[in-house]
């Protein structure tokens, strides 16, 4: 007898697994498949951002930082320490057990809340039904009132350098490096190659960053993407704008990259090759024919603002779907999607979703950019504030970066919040908070913030759109 389902969630991913968890909620029958297979040979929900994405690559990169501490940041707080050395293998195998508890801690939660669990792969046919493939083949056929498509996606793969995933690896396997490569290559100057290239340069790779884009980090308000342009080259990254890969050659164990730039033709030899200049949706072969599902030429789901498809009682969530690929806008749009099904009604502010790139000073960005605010002829007032006048950041010698907040020059509505420091994250949330409830800069400037924080540099980079900053000189109003 088939097997019939309020809900059915195609993937486990941090879209996936959130929106069946609150459809069940909600009271809905549901179910949530799943392909994805741990190391272990059991099937791991949290899809690429909890298995081969945010969560392991933090976990490096936080272990990293404390090797790079350790070696050189502890002497100016009078700590000595010697002979510091790195056990990659055991790093590698720390970052693995974090993953598997969180494995752990998803599948209990689907326990918890009554989601049933369908290990396979899972494809939409016509009428919501759902084809599941097991890994021996098997297959059957569920129904559902609902289906939610959250299959993800996966690191795009280049001509000029396939990987082999030995030599050139993608971004998971950029992840199990068992000893720390002399050579590092790194083709894409985004937020997985910066994050990437970090983990790896704090532990002695000497890291060439390649990047086609002749402008740093594009996406980046300009003065705080130059700021981490000269940070980052300070740091050891060289980073090679303008330089399109053209080939590469593997061999005795190394790769050559060759390379145009405005100087011509280039090549540069590596141990190890990370290619890191995207994601595509994952939507080959989740869809039959007659699904009713529509694409684009890019392979993603056509959408509208509920993230309803062409299909009626069909829905896309996550990188499958128009807009940024992360985590927390996948979360979200499972939420809401699992929300509106069950008659209630809820709705995203795709406007104010943070980004961050977890390097070493963190960048993070909410709202819009300067350059995006006046292409667009919205005259604004700027605020900054320098961390190296923190006192908090001073005292945890951490001043590189600062805060720049955006506000509207007539009404001073707070537009974008833009940092790049410590905690940088962190900051832009409490930005987040503020402009989703339409604060102004005055409105922030106002609030009492603790002291010492590192949120102070926020208060004061709003007090300063206005010219009322207390701890550094003013400048006058653009």
């Amino acid at each position: 007898m088939t097997q019939k389902f309020d809900v059915v969630v195609i993937g486990g991913g941090p879209g996936g697994y959130v929106a069946a968890i609150r459809a069940a909620q909600l009271g809905l029958k549901t179910a949530c498949i799943e392909k994805y297979k741990g190391k272990d040979g059991k099937t791991a929900l949290g899809g690429t951002c909890l298995n081969v994405g945010c969560i392991p690559s933090k976990a490096l990169l936080d272990s990293s930082w404390k090797f790079h501490e350790a070696q050189e940041g502890f002497k100016v707080h009078g700590i000595e320490v010697a002979d510091v050395k790195i056990d990659v293998p055991a790093m590698i195998e720390r970052k693995a057990g974090i993953v598997r508890n969180l494995n752990t801690g998803v599948a209990g939660l689907f326990k918890a809340n009554g989601v049933t669990l369908l290990e396979g792969h899972g494809k939409l046919l016509a009428g919501k039904k759902v084809e599941i493939t097991a890994q021996d083949g098997g297959v059957e056929v569920v129904e559902a009132d609902h289906v939610i498509i959250a299959s993800g996606s996966a690191p795009i793969d280049i001509p000029p350098a396939r990987a082999d995933h030995d030599v050139i690896v993608d971004s998971t396997g950029a992840l199990e490096f068992q000893s720390v490569p002399k050579r590092l290559g790194v083709i894409g100057a985004g937020v997985i190659g910066l994050e990437l290239g970090s983990v790896w340069g704090r532990l002695g790779a000497e890291v060439t960053v390649l990047e086609a884009q002749d402008k740093f980090l594009s996406a980046v308000d300009d003065q705080i993407a130059k700021e981490a342009l000269k940070i980052f080259t300070k740091q050891g990254l060289q980073i090679r704008l303008g330089a399109r890969v053209t080939g590469s050659e593997v061999k005795n164990g190394e790769v050559t990259v060759f390379f145009t730039d405005a100087n011509g033709e280039q090549q540069q030899t590596f141990d190890k090759l990370i290619v890191a200049v995207g994601r595509r949706p994952v939507t080959q072969n989740v869809l039959a024919a007659d699904s009713g599902v529509s694409l684009d030429e890019r392979g993603y789901i056509f959408v509208d603002d509920q993230c309803a498809t062409s299909a009626p009682g069909v829905y896309a969530i996550g990188d499958v779907v128009r807009g940024p690929m992360l985590a927390h806008k996948a979360s979200e749009e499972g939420v809401m999607v699992a929300e509106r099904i069950a008659g209630h009604k809820a709705q995203i502010n795709y406007d104010l979703i943070p980004s961050v790139i977890y390097t070493h000073p963190e960048i993070a960005w909410v709202g819009k950019t300067e350059q995006q605010l006046k292409a667009e002829g919205v005259a604004v007032n700027v605020g900054t504030f320098p961390f190296a006048a923190s006192g908090r950041a001073m005292a945890a010698n951490d001043t590189h970066g600062m805060v720049k907040v955006i506000a509207d020059a007539k009404t001073d509505r707070v537009l974008g919040v833009h940092v790049i420091g410590p905690a940088a994250a962190e900051l832009v949330q409490q930005g987040a908070i503020g402009m989703e409830f339409g604060t102004s800069a005055e409105d922030l400037g106002m609030m009492v913030f603790s002291h010492p924080t590192l949120s102070e540099a926020l208060h004061e980079a709003a007090l300063a759109v206005n010219g009322h900053a207390i701890h550094i000189a003013n400048r006058k109003k653009r």
